[in-house]
């Protein structure tokens, strides 16, 4: 097949760089344009890039040579050699939603891996196996825009990514409410070791937003579209806290749910393991076989045995067991920087593609 030109906008940040590692060798796109601030603009992405790789892979060979644009400046130059972008810049909330505004409404679609659009009624903000319809609400979007091809979509939170998808087959039950404690990856906050030894031998009990996001996002992924908009779901209620903890790589959930209607213990197992959404169907690239992985190690998941799981796009879930004072408590794990950032973004490209929202130029 022809392969979808693609173009990554923030491509020298931590995410940007996962992103142009897994486009080099996609089997439905082909990395095209790199961009990045006026301060890499010119430079090849190796000569941009220096010192600061951060990823344990090398730097694709693919990748060196191209020539960083301007990801403000150069939109036009972009937007007319690919068929759309991946967005991970660095840059104020407001400045974010207005690029990303100014690409789509130069017809070139924007997949995003921020969260400056997360609550802009219309964009869809999905997760593949959990809310793949969605993306209709794009139709009312280009309405307002004053587009034909140009859209905007994004992904949710990363640490999301860990314990939604386990939740999301229980709500059949009547899920009612929900506490949720977050142990999240130092690359969450585009950080290594290297350049954050402060969280060597260290645990920081705040990461600014997070907790909001973590409470509110299910429930606009749980919503439904009406009237060109997405509407929020009412439940379940969510209370979270959030951790930054001395791991590279892997955000961690510890989940306490009540339901209303409380399933069996193997009723859930079963759910979990049976459970294929929207990525599965279309048998995507980058979806994973079997998305929920539930372990019965007592001492599973681990972050370092456990975040790779099917190339990083799988969820881990381990320990459920009765709890005191809700019905069941469970651990679930995933990758920050795959399933929960870029990859994620990728899958949801390939969802677009697949379902004729995004077409070659």
């Amino acid at each position: 097949m022809e392969k979808y030109r693609v173009g990554v906008i923030g491509a020298t940040g931590m995410v940007g760089q996962r992103f142009v590692t897994l486009l080099v060798h996609h089997p439905w796109f082909t990395l095209s344009a790199v961009a990045a601030s006026p301060r890499s603009a010119g430079k090849t992405y190796e000569e941009a890039i220096g010192a600061r790789w951060a990823l344990d892979t090398p730097m694709p060979e693919g990748a060196k040579g191209l020539v960083v644009l301007n990801a403000e400046a150069d939109i036009e130059q972009i937007a007319a050699q690919v068929d759309f972008v991946f967005s991970a810049v660095d840059m104020k909330k407001e400045e974010i939603k207005a690029l990303e505004e100014a690409y789509a409404k130069h017809e070139c679609p924007v997949v995003s891996n921020n969260s400056a659009h997360r609550w802009t009624p219309d964009v869809p903000m999905v997760v593949p196996e959990i809310n793949a319809g969605h993306i209709q609400v794009i139709e009312a979007q280009r309405k307002r825009l004053g587009v034909q091809r140009g859209l905007i979509a994004v992904k949710s939170n990363c640490s999301l990514q860990s314990y939604v998808p386990a939740l999301h087959p229980l709500r059949e039950f009547g899920l009612e409410q929900v506490l949720v404690c977050t142990y999240q990856a130092i690359s969450g906050a585009g950080k290594t070791f290297e350049s954050w030894p402060e969280m060597v031998d260290n645990v920081i009990p705040y990461i600014g937003g997070e907790e909001e996001k973590s409470e509110q996002e299910p429930l606009k992924l749980w919503g439904k579209v009406e009237n060109g908009v997405i509407v929020n779901a009412s439940s379940p209620s969510i209370t979270a806290q959030c951790l930054r903890v001395p791991v590279s790589n892997g955000h961690m959930a510890a989940v306490f749910a009540r339901f209303q209607n409380k399933p069996a213990m193997d009723e859930i197992k079963a759910r979990w393991t049976e459970f294929k959404g929207r990525a599965q169907e279309l048998n995507l690239p980058s979806a994973p076989k079997q998305f929920l992985h539930y372990f019965e190690e007592p001492d599973r998941p681990q972050t370092r045995l456990d975040r790779m799981l099917e190339d990083g796009m799988a969820v881990s879930i381990g320990r459920l067991r009765p709890d005191t004072q809700y019905d069941y408590k469970f651990v679930c794990l995933s990758h920050n920087t795959l399933r929960g950032a870029a990859g994620g973004a990728v899958l949801l490209a390939e969802l677009l593609c697949a379902e004729g929202y995004i077409v070659r130029r």
